[in-house]
């Protein structure tokens, strides 16, 4: 005789947590969040011990969202679906911070760029080179991506920023770029780069306004420093 099959005991824990987090969001700890999220992922699985392992890992929320996903894909249950969903998440995260390219702000403090760019490459394991492009008034007009290096450098030549800044009827430009790791002081590299930029830029009557160093939590600017 054949008999019915018990649905799966996470399901109905899942379904519990969900209406717990209708109720009252903030009621929930840090593990039940994650597990919820991991539940639109690995939907036929208990999302409880990968919730748990990534917070013992990472330390929080936060810790977990930015965690770099070479750390990650030795972890049991972390697969494919996880990393394309932070992939996702980190995506409309960094648009979110970038709103103020449609909006032409005004770019008058580093922390506006830093902010901007930390979301987009602020946990990346690579360098990258991105540029901030603004008008007369210091409004942004575009935020672009120069280059894409290694862990430790990523090629940049004056003549690609110019030709970005000249296709973008751009008065001045902000140069950004990331240090993969907790360090954004510049290399010596880096100070001998903006000068090459600084000179090539000041012959076509393009401003070169700062040169942020962008980590997960820190930035360092050239123009703060006095180094331009």
């Amino acid at each position: 005789m054949l008999t019915k099959k018990e649905p799966p005991h996470y399901l109905g824990h899942r379904r519990r947590l969900k209406d717990r987090l209708m109720d009252n969001p903030r009621a929930l700890a840090d593990y039940e969040v994650l597990e919820i999220v991991l539940g639109y992922v690995n939907v036929r699985r208990d999302n409880k011990p990968l919730a748990k392992e990534l917070l013992r890992r990472f330390g929080n929320v936060r810790g977990v969202l930015t965690a770099r996903l070479e750390e990650m894909r030795d972890i049991p249950g972390f697969g494919p679906g996880a990393e394309e969903f932070l992939t996702l998440w980190r995506e409309v995260w960094a648009r979110f911070h970038e709103q103020p390219l449609r909006d032409r702000v005004v770019l008058n403090s580093p922390e506006i760029v830093a902010e901007m760019a930390r979301s987009r490459i602020g946990v990346k394991e690579h360098e990258e080179f991105w540029m901030a492009l603004v008008d007369n008034k210091n409004r942004l007009v575009g935020w672009e991506q120069v280059s894409k290096g290694t862990v430790d450098q990523a090629a940049v030549y004056p003549r690609e920023v110019i030709s970005i800044a000249l296709r973008h009827k751009a008065g001045g430009v902000i140069l950004v770029h990331n240090h993969p790791g907790a360090d954004p002081r510049p290399s010596v590299q880096d100070v001998e780069l903006t000068r090459r930029i600084v000179s090539a830029a000041r012959e076509m009557d393009i401003r070169v306004l700062d040169h942020l160093v962008i980590t997960e939590n820190r930035f360092y600017s050239f123009q703060s420093e006095g180094m331009l």
